[in-house]
């Protein structure tokens, strides 16, 4: 009976276990999960801090979920190396865990630059679990002022997270833009005033310089008062214990397109995985749900005997702030096609016949049909892109198209 195993207990883990589940009933899972909560849903986090969610609320499946797969979950554990040769995973209190298949989901850890005198701040926080959510609603209080060091997708789903329930935001980041990872100058003003609306202050094109208790000496000259800092600067892909283990790792572990690392029997996908960008026809780390619950199915099927391959995969973000939304997706390369209106942009982006990406600010779309052909790597001679310029309709395609992609009657 194949033994699997599982480092990570995010989206990534719980694809893989419903992807071995799919081919093999019976093998046992062993499940190592740094967090203790069950696998969650991380962009429900701001929501807890709003009120808009509970705890009961976030859990990414059932109660009964990993009783029901089989699964043996190893809770609040490391795993701190794997060992190729002799199949097993050790653990940090010095136990071992075999397995014949190992699925690596490790995820992602928040960047923490060298800041001078951080050491001396007395309340500082990340935002990206569970447990950061949890501390940092307990820390503050009606009169806290709140510095968020990073205006990126973190940073700012933090701050809308806690606005009105705080005396003060201020948001800085050495980007002259927010969102600059996802947006360009204009789509990001859009952006910018609709936050600055609700009392946020913006402090772009500046950072921290240094932290002295709870001032914090600004890049620019100006020195900033908080009582709460959170430090949302970026991610790094959680890559350590594959590249120990002899692995190939660049900004993420390696994987081909049925979630093999360069290391036999074992896998990796989620935030951790560097892999094919469809869009960019290139690897990089895609750290978004879907594709890694997507990476985390195909790694399971595979672990299993099966075969499957996640070759579709694109940088996509669906996120909003105060009621205004951004929908991007893919590359933003060639030919730009614009439509603008009052608080909207929309921005469609094609190269040698083919959907490339998308920017939607403000816009009501049906943006999943404009992901599907930059995923499929539709022909847009195929289709009738020019109404689909307009609108994201399937009445572009034709009755057989609409069938096999949108399960459409004929």
């Amino acid at each position: 009976m194949k033994r699997y195993t599982i480092i990570g207990n995010g989206v990534a883990a719980i694809g893989c276990i419903e992807g071995i589940r799919g081919v093999d009933a019976q093998g046992p899972i062993t499940v190592v999960s740094h967090e203790r909560h069950p696998a969650y849903c991380r962009p429900l986090i701001s929501y807890l801090l709003e009120g808009r969610a509970d705890l009961g609320h976030m859990p990414y499946r059932d109660g009964a979920f990993y009783e029901r797969m089989g699964c043996e979950v190893l809770s609040g554990r490391d795993a701190v190396g794997i060992d190729p040769a002799a199949r097993e995973v050790e653990l940090d209190d010095g136990s071992r865990v075999s397995f014949d298949a190992l699925c690596v989901a490790t995820g992602s850890s928040p960047f923490v630059p060298p800041f001078a005198g951080l050491a001396t701040v007395a309340s500082q926080h990340a935002f990206m679990t569970l447990d950061d959510a949890l501390g940092l609603d307990a820390a503050i209080d009606a009169t806290s002022r709140v510095l968020i060091v990073g205006a990126g997708l973190i940073g700012l789903k933090c701050a809308e997270g806690i606005c009105g329930r705080v005396a003060s935001i201020t948001v800085c980041d050495l980007a002259d833009r927010v969102l600059s990872s996802i947006l360009d100058a204009e789509c990001a003003a859009l952006m910018q005033a609709r936050l600055e609306e609700q009392g946020i202050r913006l402090m772009l094109g500046d950072s921290v310089d240094r932290f002295e208790g709870g001032l914090a000496h600004m890049k620019g000259g100006e020195d900033v008062a908080f009582d709460v800092l959170v430090l949302a600067v970026g991610v790094r892909a959680n890559t350590a214990l594959v590249s120990q283990a002899g692995g190939e790792v660049d900004r993420g572990i390696i994987v081909d397109n049925h979630m093999r690392t360069s290391i036999p029997g074992v896998f990796a996908a989620g935030d951790c995985a560097q892999g094919y960008d469809v869009s960019l026809g290139a690897k990089r780390v895609l750290a978004i749900m879907p594709n890694a619950y997507m990476q985390g199915h195909a790694a399971g099927v595979c672990m299993a005997g099966g075969d499957e391959v996640f070759d579709t995969g694109i940088p996509m973000n669906s996120i909003g702030f105060f009621g205004l939304h951004a929908m991007t997706a893919g590359t933003y390369e060639g030919a730009c096609y614009e439509e603008r209106g009052e608080g909207s942009i929309k921005r469609l982006f094609t190269e040698d016949g083919l959907l490339k990406g998308f920017i939607l600010i403000g816009c009501d779309e049906r943006a999943g049909i404009y992901t599907s052909l930059i995923r499929e790597r539709t022909p847009l001679d195929s289709i009738d892109f020019e109404a689909l310029k307009k609108a994201a309709t399937t009445t572009a395609f034709s009755a057989e198209r609409r069938a096999q992609m949108f399960g459409e009657a004929v």
